[in-house]
């Protein structure tokens, strides 16, 4: 079913229109992005049940505009026919104070005006249920039996938890040259179980995530078995031995690595900063050449997919890593400016009140020609690596270390059926990348979470990738 487009930012179109066509008077560049995102975050335990509202909500507008010099911007959430004359001559009051009050203080960094092509485009979503189309009551009877399912496995789980969390975007985009808008559902599920036995306290988890509505809660449910035996086997796991190791990352954990590795290091603001180490690797080896990466609003359908980025650029597929050769990075339009290539569509806001940043989309490696039974074949002594919790990366130093919840054992291209955990991967990112022998024919994306750049901005991403086999160092 065809997402519905917000009915606010419909209504409001028309009255954009007119504040840019004011503001164009006095401007070389005016734009408007509007957002208008709403959902809510479902929890299910023993102890009871919250519905709350998405950490994602959020309406209003910001207005961008060329001051002569570079960008100013000015976010507002209310825009009334009424009142329109007052908001134009407000905002360029704005503008003019700041540009007086930033050249008495600071050398500012000069910009071309943003040359447009002139687009006319849309996208809505398509889900098989639609968020409106479900109440909270049939959303919590289903998180209740997925809850309850996993407490009657066993005994030895003592908690359960089943969380849902939907939101609906829709955004749009005008300029003079630019009249866009888009619409589309996206959704993520968890199940969290508790295991214990004596003074022994351990726990899982399993995700769920995509374009979807309600009906991600079929697939949270088929995850329940596998989730729970895992945190009853962790009852009896082991500390790893540090070391260096052949292992096997699953999907998740090969995607938390490209989402370090070369997903903030290619941030292309990071670039301007001079705190990125990848810019002076651009068309140079940094891994294997069975390793070819990319990112994209077109790269998938996952989480990250749009028509357009928040600064109106059109979404696009980027390679990153090109048979194991650095090809580019990931820009927002000012960042791309700056360095003298085309924004990739990856301008990003956290909220209609904050700047725009050069962020990922989805991330992911690209799958190769090995199966998965011959790559654990090829394993004298090493671990299957799943279940990634976080992720560090030093985009200056190329030092990575991400946290898991567990290591499989593997022996003879077996599995032995002993566990490690936690685990911690560190590592240089060239060694590691470059030590990758073996890449799986498929390949499966994540989404659930967010994304950080700094302690405050963040992000609705996806990563993941194919099986990949590595020589790492765990701890």
């Amino acid at each position: 079913m065809k997402v519905k487009m917000s009915e606010f930012l419909i209504e409001k179109k028309q009255i954009i229109k007119r504040l840019i066509q004011i503001l164009t008077k006095d401007f070389k560049y005016v734009s408007v992005l509007g957002t208008d995102s709403h959902g809510k975050r479902y929890i299910v335990q023993k102890t009871g049940v919250e519905i709350s509202d998405s950490f994602w909500n959020e309406r209003g507008f910001v207005v961008r505009v060329y001051n002569g010099t570079g960008y100013s911007e000015y976010s507002f959430n209310e825009l009334d026919e009424n009142n329109i004359d007052a908001l134009a001559q407000n905002i360029k009051n704005r503008v003019n104070a700041q540009i007086e009050t930033l050249d008495k203080k600071f050398k500012i960094t000069k910009y071309n005006v943003i040359n447009e092509n002139k687009i006319e485009d849309s996208f809505l979503g398509e889900v098989k249920i639609l968020p409106e189309g479900c109440s909270s009551q049939y959303i919590i009877e289903r998180l209740n039996k997925i809850k309850d399912k996993a407490l009657n496995i066993s005994n030895l789980i003592i908690d359960a938890k089943a969380i849902f969390h939907q939101v609906h975007v829709s955004k749009i985009f005008i300029s003079n040259n630019k009249d866009l808008y888009q619409s589309y559902v996206w959704s993520e599920g968890y199940v969290n179980v508790l295991s214990r036995k004596g003074n022994i306290t351990r726990s899982n988890y399993s995700s769920s995530s995509g374009l979807n509505g309600p009906e991600l809660l079929d697939e949270m449910d088929t995850k329940v078995e596998n989730t729970v035996d895992i945190a009853i086997k962790l009852l009896d796991a082991e500390a790893v031995k540090p070391g260096e190791y052949d292992v096997i990352c699953s999907p998740e954990v090969s995607g938390i690595i490209a989402h370090e590795a070369f997903g903030h290091g290619v941030e292309m603001d990071m670039f301007v900063k001079n705190r990125a180490k990848a810019v002076e690797y651009i068309d140079k080896p940094v891994a294997s050449e069975l390793v070819t990466m990319r990112d994209g609003a077109r790269s998938a359908k996952h989480v990250s997919s749009y028509l357009f980025d928040d600064e109106g650029v059109m979404g696009t597929d980027t390679v990153i890593i090109q048979d194991g050769i650095l090809k580019t990075g990931l820009s927002d339009t000012l960042s791309a400016m700056r360095l003298g290539t085309k924004p990739t569509g990856n301008g990003k806001r956290f909220s209609f009140e904050r700047k725009t940043y050069a962020r990922m989309t989805n991330t992911f490696f690209v799958e190769g020609k090995d199966k998965v039974e011959d790559m654990f074949a090829s394993i004298k002594k090493g671990y299957l690596l799943d279940c990634p919790y976080s992720g560090m990366e030093d985009p200056k130093n190329w030092g990575i270390q991400c946290m898991l919840n567990y290591g499989l054992e593997i022996k003879d291209g077996k599995l032995t059926g002993k566990i490690v955990s936690p685990v911690v991967l560190t590592g240089y990112v060239p060694d590691l990348l470059k030590s990758i022998s073996m890449v799986s024919d498929k390949i499966e994306l994540a989404g659930s979470g967010a994304c950080g750049k700094g302690y405050k901005e963040f992000a609705k991403v996806s990563d993941g990738g194919p099986y990949i086999k590595a020589k790492v160092r765990l701890g």
